[in-house]
């Protein structure tokens, strides 16, 4: 009898979910702004410790209101890691705002902070640096060291926790209470711990940014006081355009769904935590392999089971062993191509400033993790990989 294919990655959808979203499609308003939406976003604010969220209908669009509601501008310059994804910079790339990726720890994935060190002592005449951490895989960015770098007083900080819902940062805050930023962004697409098809969110402190956030989401519409010009007692229903923006709500149904995921959202990271044990376990013995730092596995919501394998040690390239685990029912992803290598960006770096992302790059393979994997299925995983490298 033939195994079953082992996807890279896997949502996790129960009769629950359905339930739930069937109910809210009865429902008297399944289009965004609904009061699902609302009791979202509230229970997302609960879970993280924050007082305010928005949710979005992606969760690029959740990153473009981020940079909105901080009002990026042609002076400012935004500082990330080329290991992000192309959503946390297309925003500023788009209005072509001056943008810098600064090279990686190799044990984390995240941007290193002696460099970034580095980058924030340039002195600009004008503009505020903005500095958009990428918690890699999961793993939380040291956002209290991160934060004691910052000299610049208006300089804002973007989290982009696409990876990380449910992680904590080595204070023990969770990821997405802006302990040491402006705003954190989180996604909700079919390859996260925690789905809604398609979805984002924007979590924050500030009630400014928060209300900018509303208004981009709802094509720059102002609709309450004290904003809008006129009262409302003089012309039921006025509303103002304050900004060219677009609609980004989502729908109560993917609400629907999102509330039921967070219900077990903790149990998700559980199994996941556990899932990477046994990786660590299976893994151990196989030689020219590294894994990420262990230090953080406590505290960490696992995305990705990212690993780093010397191939040409193996005598093998990753393709020929991403091919070979494909034939035998195991799917594979690389995370991430290096943001410098794609045409759009050649002419803002050159390779030689990332020798740690390249070595990363070159040696980088996520094996699946999502959780209906079992114990035997990654002790599978694990035996096929090492017959990859080493058999012929």
């Amino acid at each position: 009898m033939s195994l079953p294919f082992l996807p890279f990655a896997r949502q996790s959808i129960i009769e629950e979910d359905l339930d739930a979203v069937q109910e809210a499609l009865k429902g008297d308003h399944i289009s965004g702004g609904g009061p699902l939406v609302e009791q979202f976003e509230q229970q997302i604010a609960s879970y993280c410790d924050v007082p305010f969220t928005v949710l979005f209908q992606t969760g690029t669009a959740a990153l473009m209101a981020a940079y909105f509601a901080a009002e990026l501008s042609l002076y400012d310059r935004v500082i990330s890691s080329p290991l992000a994804d192309i959503s946390t910079v297309a925003s500023p790339c788009q209005q072509r705002i001056r943008l810098k990726f600064v090279d990686i720890e190799r044990s984390t994935g995240h941007i290193n902070q002696e460099k970034l060190k580095v980058e924030l002592n340039y002195s600009c005449s004008r503009g505020r640096p903005f500095i958009v951490p990428f918690h890699f895989a999961g793993l939380a960015v040291d956002m209290q060291k991160l934060d004691g770098l910052i000299k610049h007083p208006d300089a804002v900080v973007i989290e982009d926790a696409s990876h990380a819902i449910g992680s904590c940062y080595p204070t023990g805050e969770r990821i997405g209470s802006c302990a040491y930023s402006q705003m954190t962004t989180f996604n909700f697409d079919s390859s996260r711990t925690l789905t809604t098809g398609e979805g984002g969110v924007v979590t924050t402190r500030d009630p400014a940014l928060h209300h900018r956030l509303l208004l981009f989401r709802d094509n720059g519409i102002e609709r309450g006081v004290p904003y809008l010009k006129k009262k409302t007692s003089e012309a039921e229903g006025y509303y103002e355009v304050q900004a060219i923006t677009g609609n980004f709500h989502m729908t109560d149904f993917q609400a629907a769904l999102g509330l039921s995921q967070l219900s077990r959202l903790d149990r998700f990271i559980g199994k996941r935590r556990h899932l990477v044990q046994c990786y660590r376990q299976c893994l151990k013995e196989i030689p020219h392999l590294k894994l990420m730092t262990e230090e953080q596995d406590g505290y960490t919501a696992f995305h990705l089971m990212a690993v780093q394998i010397d191939f040409n040690a193996c005598g093998k390239t990753r393709l020929e062993v991403m091919r070979r685990l494909k034939e035998r029912g195991i799917g594979t992803k690389v995370h991430d191509i290096p943001l410098y290598h794609h045409p759009v960006f050649k002419y803002l770096t050159e390779e030689e400033e990332f020798s740690e992302t390249e070595a990363y790059y070159q040696q980088t393979l996520s094996l699946p993790l999502y959780y209906d994997l079992t114990d035997e299925d990654v002790q599978r995983v694990c035996r096929e990989l090492k017959e990859a490298l080493f058999i012929s």
